[in-house]
C-alpha cells in the first residue's frame, strides 16, 4: 500500500497543472504506473487515488446493491467525478477545471498525504476544515485510538 502522508501548498498554473510532492512521489507504487484516479471528496477537496489502489476500491463498488437507492446515487457521484490522469515529464498531474471550480482551488493548491490518497485543498478552506473541529485535536485521537 501507498503511504503518503505529510502536507505541503504548493501553485497551481492556469491550466490546471500541479507537481507532487517528491516524498509523495517516492510513496507511489510501480504498479501506479503514475497514474492517479481523481474524484470528488467527501469534504470540500478533490482526492487523488493511486490507480493500483483505485483499483481496490473498484472491487468494492462491484459489490453494492446497484438495485439500492443510496448505493446507486454513491456510485453515479463517485464515478461521474472521476478522471484518470498521468504524471507528466515536470512531475505534474493536470486536475480538471470542473474538479478545481468544486473545490475553490485557484493560484494555491494544499496537497495532503493521506495514507492511499492525496487530497488537493483550497489552502483557505483546509485551515477552515482544521480550525473549525468542534472537538480539540487530544480528544479526538483519544476516542479514535482506543
Amino acid at each position: 500500500m501507498s503511504g503518503f502522508k505529510g502536507q505541503e501548498t504548493y501553485s497551481i498554473d492556469n491550466k490546471g497543472r500541479v507537481n507532487i510532492p517528491a516524498k509523495m512521489r517516492k510513496a507511489l507504487s510501480p504498479e501506479a504506473n503514475d497514474m492517479f484516479v481523481l474524484t470528488r471528496g467527501t469534504d470540500k477537496c478533490i482526492v487523488a487515488y493511486p490507480l493500483d489502489e483505485w483499483r481496490k476500491y473498484e472491487e468494492r463498488f462491484g459489490a453494492l446493491n446497484q438495485y439500492d437507492e443510496k448505493d446507486r446515487y454513491f456510485l453515479r457521484m463517485i464515478l461521474s467525478w472521476s478522471e484518470e490522469v498521468q504524471i507528466d515529464g515536470q512531475q505534474r498531474i493536470g486536475i480538471p477545471k470542473r474538479h478545481t471550480e468544486f473545490a475553490g482551488i485557484d493560484g494555491k493548491v494544499t496537497i495532503v498525504g493521506m495514507m492511499d490518497r492525496i487530497e488537493f485543498w483550497n489552502p483557505e478552506e483546509f485551515e477552515r476544515y482544521l480550525g473549525g473541529y468542534s472537538e480539540t485535536y487530544e480528544q479526538v485521537a483519544s476516542n479514535v485510538m482506543k
